[in-house]
């Protein structure tokens, strides 16, 4: 059997990846959460919009630098590899593949049956149970869409990516007119709801509230050895769709603020959206497009789980991980890592039930209890740490600017995003620290076991 990934993606795939991955429901779904943490502040709100962005330029630069010289199965396992040895690389797998892009992929779900019921006018049921079982169903169908015809998850990645940009584009158009005009963008920026919140707290826990919507372009590199011309192509598609992304999210953002008061804004953030645009095309395209919305949702947990079904394979191919003489195979009708992908649909439906339990259902994990959306992706800033600095010390054939500037640039923004997690969640760090400890810790169980039979 051949295990080995046909070239099956151009450009354009890889760029609607990095774009479709992180555009389509962070910015609907922290849009609240963000003006929340700073107390209804705006202009503050735009300022941690405005910071993540600009880290997420800064790595993702780094890493097409690395794209140039590196090409093997997945991207970011293949950097980790190359700058800090194989045992990195595993861990940085590992995590992948158990705790990151799970805990992204369920929580996902979630929120494409949170807006499919607003859009069907079940505002009271997004926290309950029926929402739960609907993402259940979009977690199996997105997973069949990606495990039997990869080919159409690709292209339906570039139509969502497509169709997600029309209320996007929409909003910041239209919703910045109409906010000049009738002054509620002047009065939003303006007002300050909740004086007791400070600044600097609100900054940082904003901050990292924003990084889940702007996560999840790194995961376009796993489709790397799947990506024709690869060493041309990813670095292109890194930096192309980390512009777009951060020109759409700051221009929506200000013209959200043109339809709708700050105050409706932060009460509910998805139902203020669908009213933003009723307001803005009237009853029936407010409705229309916010159904785009829901569409848009689902692009980019398809991008997700085009990334998830893949994590084992990317250890077994390298002779880690559980069992990597099943995981490395690969089906010979869809070209597709099937083991694998039935292992991270298992995962996805974990991490749903314990984000359920830890943000929905009264905490049922206690201190433990962690917003899943987010401090998975402080980790893996942590992680490019060690990685950015291996980078300068060995890139020794790259102009100074490559091999100094820019990752230095990148360690300030990393080293940012993990103070910002320390100060905006205090204790709660801690906790999932230990989770985070435990599931290496059981990883490296593997790794042992694999290094003892080689």
């Amino acid at each position: 059997m051949d295990n080995r990934l046909e070239k099956k993606y151009g450009l354009p795939t890889a760029v609607c990846m990095v774009v479709g991955i992180v555009i389509g429901s962070g910015v609907f779904f922290k849009a609240e959460t963000v003006l929340n943490k700073t107390g209804g502040n705006m202009p503050l709100g735009i300022l941690a919009w405005g910071i993540v962005g600009a880290i997420m330029i800064i790595c993702s630069y780094v890493f097409a630098t690395m794209a140039t010289r590196y090409e093997k199965v997945n991207g970011l396992v293949d950097y980790a590899e190359a700058t800090m040895g194989r045992r990195y690389a595993y861990n940085m797998g590992w995590f992948m593949a158990v705790l990151y892009t799970p805990c992204l992929v369920s929580v996902l779900a979630w929120i494409c049956a949170r807006y499919f019921c607003v859009l069907i006018g079940w505002q009271d049921q997004i926290t309950g149970g029926a929402c739960m079982t609907i993402a259940c169903l979009f977690l199996c169908l997105d997973y069949a869409l990606n495990a039997l015809s990869p080919r159409l998850a690709g292209k339906f990645q570039v139509s969502t990516t497509v169709i997600k940009m029309v209320p996007l584009v929409l909003m910041a158009v239209v919703g910045t007119v109409l906010g000049l005009t009738n002054g509620r963008m002047a009065e939003n920026f303006a007002t300050m709801t909740t004086a007791t919140i400070s600044t600097g707290e609100g900054l940082m826990a904003s901050t990292v509230a924003v990084a889940f919507a702007y996560e999840g372009w790194i995961l376009a590199t796993s489709i790397n050895a799947e990506l024709k011309d690869a060493k041309r192509n990813l670095p292109r598609a890194l930096i192309l769709g980390s512009f777009i992304v951060v020109a759409t999210y700051i221009l929506y953002y200000i013209g959200l603020n043109g339809t709708v008061t700050t105050e409706e804004l932060m009460a509910s953030g998805e139902a203020a959206a669908k009213m933003a645009f009723q307001r803005l095309l009237g009853p029936v395209g407010g409705v229309a497009v916010f159904a785009l919305i829901v569409v848009s949702c689902a692009g980019t947990l398809n991008g997700l789980m085009l990334s998830c079904c893949r994590g084992m394979y990317a250890l077994a191919v390298r002779g880690e991980g559980p069992r990597p003489d099943l995981f490395r195979q690969v089906d010979p009708v869809t070209n597709m890592p099937t083991n694998s992908a039935i292992v991270s649909l298992g995962l996805d439906a974990f991490w749903l039930l314990f984000f359920y339990g830890a943000n929905l259902g009264g905490g049922w994990f206690g201190p433990f209890c962690f917003d899943s959306s987010e401090l998975p992706i402080i980790t893996l800033y942590a992680m490019y740490v060690p990685m950015f600095i291996q980078f300068m010390r060995k890139a020794t054939d790259l102009s100074r600017f490559r091999r100094f500037v820019m990752p230095t640039l990148g360690l300030c923004g990393c080293a940012f995003m993990v103070y910002a997690a320390f100060a905006g969640y205090g204790m709660t760090v801690f906790f999932y620290l230990i989770i985070y400890v435990l599931v290496m810790a059981v990883g490296n169980l593997f790794y042992h076991r694999q290094a003892a039979e080689l």
